[in-house]
């Protein structure tokens, strides 16, 4: 699988990110700074890593949103390549457009970093295809804006297509709907707050992010 990990100024979760992709592939991915206007050819996966994009100036990861490289991603996502965005990735997403909805201050102004439950919803996209339906996992968090809104309308849209594909099993952050990852109406966008990179080695305590990647690795 061809794989690029998108560096911005403040991400500090790339190199987990990157050690994820190898370790579940056996092909390290291409890193590729902000500024950069292109993309390397013929990538299978492009992943937006957490951290704090431009210090969270304005709000999480609309500065981001607007780097040179954005551009090169929508048009890879439009080509049909998967979009992997996780914490401060997935807030650089929805600021982008490529998702919707908004992640906003956590409910109770805090700080959440602990792993937290979550359910499997749709075992069908390449993300979640080694997962089963309804399955309890468990998956580090680690943010202060992971509050995932948006209208009812959009809400009552995402549900009936089955877009939201991780839910928190407990109260985390105040999100809609309990919802903790969704993905664009194609299938080939997700948007997470938790960090499946964090639960791949026996020696993180349990493994259960790997088949993220997995599933990745037999739908490219």
């Amino acid at each position: 699988m061809k794989s690029a990990v998108i560096v911005f100024p403040g991400s500090n979760c790339d190199r987990d990110l990157a050690v994820a992709i190898r370790e579940v592939t056996g092909t390290a991915p291409a890193m590729v700074w902000h500024r950069e206007t292109s993309l390397p050819e013929g990538l299978d996966l492009i992943a937006v890593p957490g951290g704090f994009s431009y210090g969270d100036y304005l709000r999480s990861g609309a500065m981001a949103a607007n780097s040179p490289v954005m551009r090169a991603v929508k048009e890879a996502a439009d080509r049909g390549a998967y979009v992997l965005g996780i914490c401060n990735g997935f807030q650089i997403l929805t600021e982008a457009g490529l998702l919707p909805g908004a992640l906003m201050r956590n409910a109770g102004l805090n700080f959440v970093c602990r792993d937290v439950g979550l359910s499997v919803e749709n075992s069908q996209s390449a993300f979640t295809s080694r997962y089963k339906a309804g399955e309890a996992i468990a998956i580090p968090v680690a943010h202060h804006d992971g509050n995932y809104q948006a209208d009812s309308e959009t809400l009552d849209r995402l549900e009936g297509e089955g877009r939201i594909v991780f839910r928190y099993t407990g109260a985390v952050n105040g999100s809609a709907r309990d919802i903790a990852g969704v993905v664009n109406d194609r299938g080939n966008v997700l948007g997470m707050m938790p960090h499946p990179e964090r639960m791949i080695e026996t020696a993180h305590g349990r493994t259960d992010g790997r088949r993220l990647f997995e599933g990745l690795l037999a739908a490219a």
